[in-house]
């Protein structure tokens, strides 16, 4: 098949290139390549490509940025969006749309299932739920819209390789201890996004994608040094003391209901992997009592 990762330059996009290109012809297209907010532009990568399918990764994704840069955010993580599903609609090609456990309060206090209603709390929740309406409308029959969390692999900037970094440049640390989720390792959800694409293309609508298991962000701060064997003072604290000026959901577990057999590994499987990928796995592997 033929397919086209959107935002290949990204830690997802760079692991779904390495993920899908045994087994099929797939194009990678970042910034400077295509502009998702331009109709023009989107409309002739597509065509050019001949994708049968593509696979849209691209994302204004700095949260306390969308607060204070609504309007370009909006314009890639909604706008964009429609975009893509409109030229995909155009050339009858697929669309697998990346989105977010954000579009939730975090107020249901267990795993947020498919169909559960949305209340995002900040501009980046609502834009990316405006990306998931424009998709549906667009591309009613031809749609994929994969909701992920806490996404972090071996490239790009994320909380595993920030972790790191400030481990060994500070003694003490805080980290917030009150937001619930499941870390995801691109590797694995590149794994599911491929199966998903070989036999999920002719049955649209919402699906959750995550690893298993849960954690605060401290707990998986804790974990990180942990495997690292890093030594560091690490506080927990709660988010109105961190004073970050964006509200984030305090339970953003998402449920797979809808192809549970496309399972992802444990979220410390992912760490695991990832720290090896990153030559920083120097720890006991076993899971602490």
């Amino acid at each position: 098949m033929k397919i086209l990762v959107i935002g290949s330059a990204g830690q997802l996009g760079h692991d779904l290139l390495k993920t899908l290109s045994p087994d099929h012809d797939v194009t990678g297209v970042d910034i400077g390549e295509i502009d998702i907010t331009d109709p023009d532009s989107v409309r002739g990568v597509i065509g050019r490509t001949g994708a049968a399918a593509a696979i849209n990764c691209a994302a204004y994704t700095n949260v306390d940025g969308c607060e204070s840069d609504s309007e370009n955010a909006w314009a890639v993580n909604a706008g964009g969006a429609g975009n893509t599903a409109r030229a995909c609609a155009e050339a009858g090609a697929r669309l697998i749309h990346i989105s977010t456990d954000y579009v939730f309060d975090g107020s249901k206090g267990e795993p947020y299932l498919e169909d559960d209603p949305t209340a995002p709390l900040g501009e980046y929740g609502r834009g990316k739920l405006a990306g998931e309406e424009q998709v549906r409308r667009e591309l009613p029959d031809g749609h994929l819209i994969v909701r992920t969390a806490w996404l972090f692999g071996s490239t790009g900037h994320n909380f595993v390789k920030t972790m790191l970094r400030l481990g060994r440049e500070r003694e003490l640390l805080t980290v917030v201890d009150d937001q619930t989720g499941s870390p995801t390792y691109t590797g694995h959800l590149a794994a599911a996004l491929k199966t998903l694409a070989e036999t999920r293309l002719d049955r649209p609508g919402v699906y959750h994608m995550t690893n298993s298991g849960s954690c605060t962000w401290y707990g998986f701060a804790a974990e990180i040094f942990r495997l690292a064997g890093i030594e560091v003072d690490l506080k927990p604290t709660t988010s109105e003391e961190f004073g970050s000026p964006t509200p984030r959901p305090a339970y953003s577990v998402l449920a797979n209901t809808r192809a549970p057999e496309i399972s992802l590994p444990p979220w410390r499987q992912g760490l695991i992997e990832c720290l090896q990928v990153l030559e920083e796995l120097t720890h006991d592997t076993e899971e602490p009592s």
